[in-house]
């Protein structure tokens, strides 16, 4: 485990388990809270959610399968986000919100000073979730947004819905990683995402496994990779009825991308540690490379 971290998973958790959490939350030595298919009484969960609202240490919150199981316990932890200032990683999967539970969560997410993760994956959600989950991609960098957001399993969003998201991640300034896997996209929508990628200046990572996609999608993101400079390093495609040989196209074309930056960032460094070498190409950009979405966030796969 990580330090400064309480994870338990599908347990059903007593009132003193409980006391013990908030405690440590009160006391700003937990940095990660992982409840994921855990049990507890409404009672207790309101006891939970007024130790997130004190922490100024947690930074990651793992309420995954079907903690947040009401609406009650939605506007509890909107009450909780509306004070806390700490938390960057919200993962609530699997759990039943749907868009009317979303739209009492989004004021909380969309003031919060810290958060830069969302996974809302199998949440019940449809176009009128997505339409809030825009708000939470700012076109500017005047105003902070979400780096990683994850919507896989939400099949109640239709093809508008997608659209209005792909606009959204055109103008993001700040998402890097979106997870849209096991979704019926098909191949109308992986165009309209082929079209954000190649606008964006940012998305490093798109996962489309399982998303009901052909070699027609395949073909469009190849000349999308191989025509356009993006950001993008990863696009997952497994289990769609893409080709083998045109899956390895892309991936080839993804690598050489990186190997490019990683060459022209050992320059750059090359440049910085001798400042008497001179440039003879006055036009010539340096590339900032980075490695993820930092330090301060932490790092959880599980669902």
């Amino acid at each position: 485990m990580l330090p400064g971290s309480i994870q338990i998973s599908g347990e059903s958790l007593s009132g003193a388990e409980i006391r013990d959490i908030c405690e440590s939350l009160r006391e700003n030595s937990v940095r990660l809270l992982s409840l994921r298919g855990c049990q507890l009484s409404e009672r207790d969960f309101g006891h939970v959610c007024r130790g997130v609202a004190e922490s100024r240490s947690l930074a990651q919150l793992n309420l995954n399968l079907g903690i947040v199981s009401n609406i009650n316990r939605v506007k509890q932890l909107a009450e909780a986000l509306k004070t806390n200032r700490s938390v960057q990683s919200l993962f609530l999967h699997g759990s039943p919100l749907t868009d009317a539970g979303l739209a009492l969560l989004n004021p909380a997410l969309s003031i919060h000073p810290s958060l830069v993760a969302l996974d809302l994956g199998d949440c019940m959600l449809g176009d009128e979730g997505i339409n809030l989950i825009c708000g939470l991609l700012p076109p500017d960098g005047a105003k902070s947004g979400l780096k990683e957001l994850t919507l896989s399993a939400n099949p109640g969003i239709t093809s508008k819905g997608w659209g209005r998201l792909a606009i959204a991640v055109a103008h993001s300034s700040q998402l890097r990683v979106l997870n849209l896997d096991y979704n019926p996209l098909g191949d109308q929508v992986a165009g309209m995402l082929a079209v954000a990628v190649a606008s964006s200046r940012t998305l490093e990572v798109l996962d489309l496994e399982g998303t009901g996609l052909t070699n027609q999608s395949a073909q469009t993101l190849l000349d999308m990779v191989e025509n356009y400079p993006t950001a993008l390093r990863t696009l997952i495609l497994a289990e769609n009825n893409i080709s083998p040989e045109l899956q390895q196209q892309i991936s080839d074309l993804l690598s050489e991308g990186e190997e490019e930056e990683e060459t022209e960032a050992h320059e750059v460094t090359a440049r910085e540690k001798n400042p008497w070498i001179c440039q003879n190409n006055s036009s010539s950009q340096m590339v900032l490379m980075t490695s993820g979405l930092g330090d301060s966030l932490l790092a959880e796969t599980e669902m």
